[in-house]
């Protein structure tokens, strides 16, 4: 394999390994959701931190490994990275509670933020300038296919397997990156000397840990006093963070503002984040109901959604290669319009008894969207960018990508987990009234208290625990567990079309942000720079 030490390609697939690796674990873990709930007995607060504490990790020492890679080498970083993130795999696959598995996430995101921003500083260091816009194309492909894909990896995984081989089937892989590693990534790469910004890492993730746990835990605490200020203290934090940041652009900022002065590079880091909050935003409510509601297997519920992923593989390269030729304003616009249209179209056709095949013309219409979003987007953000803040901004665009993964996330599980309580109320009070006067009362108070001690939403649950009266005959006892699965199944639907209402409006927004893009014409090519200079993530 060394004879392909230094191919531009032979990297550029290296690295997309490494980084389809860390990117399907955002996704693949929410088709597991219901299994991992019944089988380490979770609630959906504690499963919503198996999937906050990876992002959080990840997001806030993003940046901060992409200074390490520049003073210990990329290449170390990279591989380090990945035998940090394949190990943990490990831990989380052997995991036996809910508290295990969730520490052993917070270590595969450190690996996680170890080897990404080491991926496109890397790549930007071996292609030329002329053909760089082709190799951050195949990179922001792989991107788009690895988040979507993960539904239907993982539903294959979890049905056929169990689910903790979401996690195992990263064993392979993560051996096979570093043996690619090793001997083909370039042992030599620029590196600078940095100041780390302790203060700045430790405002930042205080902040986002601040704003993460009030939206995962709002609703167990009924949103009293404490959870609002929290979300009070984790704003004050961020206010604090770009005050100090803008202290420090003499010096070494974690943010180097004079990259916002690009409009191109703003809006595009703003559009990131709203499609990681459209992504969370489809695929956690989605993969819940199809298994609790609609009672697919974690399989079926995957090949519902492989259209999507199939439609998105293909389109991504052609999206990325007519975004290179004629600029990726409009491809972009035209992406997030249609993934916001095919989320509308789920929400619409999303019934209690709904069949399988009426997803499918939507979810391709889904497809067809994300595949226009990540390699424009990915181009665009960089395209005007200098060489020597390159690095710098690979760091900014993956770190803001990342919050909006973990603030859509808890926001959207916010909202579920609002919306879930108080339809399971109200449908329990509605369909009481052909219960016997003597087990109404317990049967409505037990959905009304479902929330405190943490919604159960896994395959085959009604969302609370029925306590069954000593004595009851069994016609009744049959009745309220019947009853008891009606109100959770026309619950989930009645909150999940709100839940939804977030990501698709701020798609939409995403979406009429980009008319203020600056066009790109590909008749007046820019001056490149002969040699990519050193780059300071």
């Amino acid at each position: 394999m060394s004879k392909w030490r230094g191919n531009p390609w032979a990297i550029l697939l290296t690295l997309s390994l490494g980084f389809f690796m860390t990117l399907l674990d955002l996704t693949i873990v929410n088709i597991a959701i219901p299994s991992m709930i019944d089988k380490l007995d979770a609630s959906l607060d504690e499963v919503l931190w198996v999937v906050n504490a990876y992002i959080l990790v990840l997001a806030v020492l993003l940046i901060t490994a992409g200074r390490l890679g520049d003073l210990w080498g990329k290449k170390n970083l990279f591989i380090a990275g990945v035998a940090l993130f394949t190990l943990s795999s490990l831990a989380c696959g052997l995991a036996q509670d809910p508290a295990q598995l969730i520490a052993a996430r917070a270590v595969q995101g450190l690996g996680a933020a170890l080897l990404m921003p080491q991926t496109m500083s890397i790549i930007i260091n071996v292609f030329p300038p002329e053909r760089r816009g082709a190799a951050l194309g195949v990179w922001g492909a792989v991107a788009g296919v690895s988040t979507i894909a993960g539904p239907t990896v993982g539903g294959l995984l979890v049905t056929t397997l169990d689910w903790r081989w979401i996690f195992f089937v990263n064993l392979p892989i993560g051996v096979l990156v570093m043996a690619m590693a090793v001997p083909i990534l370039p042992g030599h790469t620029p590196t600078v000397k940095h100041r780390f910004d302790l203060v700045g890492v430790l405002l930042a993730s205080a902040g986002l840990f601040c704003l993460t746990f009030a939206l995962t835990e709002g609703q167990k605490y009924e949103w009293n006093e404490g959870i609002w200020g929290l979300i009070a203290a984790g704003l004050g934090l961020f206010v604090i963070f770009v005050l100090h940041q803008r202290g420090k652009q003499d010096g070494e900022p974690l943010v180097p503002f004079s990259l916002f002065r690009d409009r191109n590079f703003t809006v595009l880091n703003l559009v990131g984040a709203a499609v990681s909050i459209g992504m969370i935003g489809m695929f956690l409510p989605m993969t819940i109901y199809m298994q609790s509601v609609l009672g697919f297997s974690a399989l079926k519920a995957g090949l519902v959604m492989a259209p999507s992923s199939l439609v998105s593989m293909f389109l991504a390269p052609v999206a990325g290669r007519m975004s290179d030729r004629f600029g990726g304003k409009f491809i972009l616009m035209a992406g997030l319009t249609l993934y916001a249209a095919g989320m509308l179209w789920l929400v619409l056709v999303a019934e209690v008894g709904t069949d399988w095949k009426a997803f499918l013309a939507p979810l391709v219409v889904a497809g067809f969207g994300i595949g226009g979003v990540f390699a424009p987007m990915a181009t665009e953000a960089t395209r005007n960018v200098p060489p020597r803040l390159a690095g710098a901004a690979s760091g900014v665009n993956n770190t803001i990508r990342q919050v909006g993964s973990v603030l859509g996330s808890a926001a959207v599980g916010a909202v579920l987990q609002n919306q879930l309580a108080s339809s399971l109320r109200d449908e329990a009070a509605t369909r009481s009234a052909s219960l016997p006067p003597n087990v109404r009362g317990g049967f409505v108070e037990s959905f009304a208290d479902a929330a405190k001690g943490g919604l159960e939403v896994g395959a085959g649950q009604s969302g609370a625990q029925q306590q069954l009266p000593p004595g009851i005959p069994p016609s009744v006892a049959h009745r309220i567990q019947e009853l008891a699965g009606q109100v959770f199944s026309h619950g989930f639907v009645h909150a999940m079309r709100p839940t939804m209402w977030l990501p698709i409006g701020v798609v939409l927004l995403s979406a009429a942000a980009c008319l203020t893009l600056k066009g790109h014409r590909s008749d007046t090519p820019k001056k490149l720079d002969p040699e990519p200079a050193p780059i300071a993530t």
